[in-house]
């Protein structure tokens, strides 16, 4: 069996991440283990698990929202509240115990509960339509909020004093508490008239009592739950950690005696001075990596042999043609999130000088930012530098028109617009953007992984300052060594279609190296060493 140890929590809270649907959300759901799951729930070739560590009461969308529903799981908070159901269910807030005389408001984001006229409840709902917390009200101020589990009872209830978080409790599905968490100095309590949690895996169900009534934190209560399902576990059963800087030295004294693949993702790991989550690492039976660059990284900090590390993307190319040659316009992706002030600006000068001499081009600008004002933060950015250059700062701007005549002015002698910010937050979004790019400019002391991946997948050409193993200098790209040839290297690849087809073909050579069949042959490698 291998089992996926998953880093789903938000940011350093043993929970998951779910929002209302009415909230920007402010993180993409897309990471390493998500892909490695949903690699091994298609091809159907190992025996896999989720082990979820977090309370998620929303799981199942969760999984849904990945394309892995049916994935099998084992949930730590599942056991600790004895939750028995596995089918999500439909949740009817219109089927709760309201008081009578309740009123229900619906406002386009909301449902708000009005009693005597007053407040007396709101309902969010999750981007499913579920409904996923209400929030109780005295004097206008929250005294509660209730957590539903999407598979049809309330999980949770936080209670508030003060308009501030006192402690929550955590439910059976008969409502029952069964411990508590008091948020000042994070100790729990258990419920000493049911102090047990429920263990089942395959034939096997049996009912533990806590060794203790009280912890000092939720770490512990999980540690001992977690410790008494793996005496359940075979010795040959693999457990595949997504590393996160919240559960490293918990797993390092847990899976000691385990197999273990510790898999590292972009940044969200931080190398830490935990004696248990560093000898973790050094003795991992293997160690995969998003990137190349990011193996290197990790072999200066931590020596790790290299037969047991292994650099495995967690994207997969697929070939599609994308639209960039239906728009009539070529639009320029210029990635802009941790691009250093100085370079930004020579840039976006170099870009305004070049531009107005092109008919039909325009520049993207590219943010995974989810703040408000990510896109007019980028603008202001982007007219001083323009200013600073002496051009006119109107050609930034949130629209561009598509018709301009040869002297870079629009038909009705307005000041054109060449640079047009572009959110995108989730891989989704980001994907759909990129369909309609001519060409990635991705100039950060690191280009991203998933644009590179993408502009590989749309067989369009990036130009990047940073060698990577998915560009080749002169084949589906170029690599930019000085920023005053940038002129010289968009004109190979906006002039005409040859070069720009030439990068096509070189980038459809590359995609056959990161195919979803190629992936799942690297992780066999990797599962054939691990034994």
């Amino acid at each position: 069996m291998l089992y996926f140890i998953p880093a789903w929590y938000k940011e350093k809270e043993w929970c998951e991440n779910e929002q209302s649907w009415r909230v920007q959300r402010m993180h993409s759901e897309f990471d390493d283990t998500v892909k490695q799951i949903q690699l091994f729930h298609r091809s159907g070739g190992y025996d896999y698990q989720i082990m979820l560590l977090g309370f998620a009461p929303n799981f199942r969308h969760f999984l849904h929202r990945q394309g892995a529903y049916r994935a099998p799981y084992w949930s730590c908070f599942d056991a600790i509240q004895e939750v028995q159901r596995k089918k999500a269910s439909v949740t009817s807030f219109h089927d709760l115990d309201w008081p009578e005389g309740i009123e229900f408001l619906y406002t386009p984001f909301v449902v708000v509960a009005m009693l005597e006229k007053e407040k007396y409840a709101q309902i969010d709902f999750a981007e499913d339509g579920n409904p996923i917390w209400i929030e109780l009200y005295q004097n206008g101020m929250i005294c509660r909020r209730d957590l539903f589990d999407d598979r049809g009872f309330t999980a949770s209830m936080i209670y508030y004093e003060n308009g501030q978080p006192v402690h929550q409790d955590y439910l059976t599905e008969d409502g029952i508490w069964k411990l508590q968490l008091f948020y000042k100095d994070g100790h729990v309590e258990i419920n000493e008239e049911c102090p047990g949690y429920l263990l089942e895996r395959g034939d096997v169900r049996e009912t533990r009592q806590f060794s203790r009534m009280r912890y000092e934190s939720m770490e512990q209560v999980i540690c001992e739950v977690l410790a008494s399902y793996l005496e359940l576990t075979d010795a040959q059963d693999v457990f595949c950690v997504a590393m996160h800087n919240l559960h490293a030295g918990l797993l390092g004294r847990a899976l000691k005696e385990k197999k273990r693949i510790l898999s590292f993702y972009h940044d969200r790991y931080q190398i830490s001075e935990d004696p248990d989550a560093l000898e973790m690492i050094r003795n991992a039976d293997y160690v995969v990596v998003d990137s190349r660059d990011n193996a290197k990284k990790l072999q200066n900090m931590i020596q790790i042999p290299a037969d047991r590390l292994a650099a495995i993307p967690p994207y997969d190319t697929r070939v599609d043609e994308g639209i960039s040659l239906q728009s009539g316009l070529q639009k320029i992706l210029l990635a802009a999130d941790g691009l250093d002030n100085g370079t930004f600006g020579e840039v976006i000068r170099i870009l305004g000088g070049y531009l107005p001499k092109k008919k039909g081009v325009r520049v993207h600008l590219f943010t995974r930012e989810a703040r408000y004002d990510s896109k007019q933060r980028l603008l202001e950015r982007t007219r001083a530098e323009l200013t600073r250059g002496g051009m006119p700062e109107e050609w930034a701007g949130e629209a561009g028109n598509d018709i301009v005549s040869e002297n870079g002015l629009e038909e009705d002698g307005k000041v054109p617009v060449f640079f047009v910010p572009e959110q995108c937050v989730d891989e989704l979004s980001v994907s759909k953007c990129m369909r309609e790019q001519w060409l990635l400019l991705d100039l950060r002391e690191v280009p991203e992984l998933y644009l590179q991946i993408n502009a590989i997948s749309f067989e369009i050409p990036q130009i990047v300052r940073k060698k990577t193993e998915f560009i080749v200098d002169g084949g589906n790209g170029a690599i930019l060594d000085q920023l005053d040839k940038l002129p010289q290297i968009l004109d190979y690849y906006l002039d005409g279609l040859e070069h720009w087809n030439e990068a096509k073909i070189f980038s459809y050579e590359i995609s056959k190296k990161y195919t979803t069949e190629r992936l799942l042959e690297m992780w066999g490698e990797v599962m054939d060493r691990v034994g």
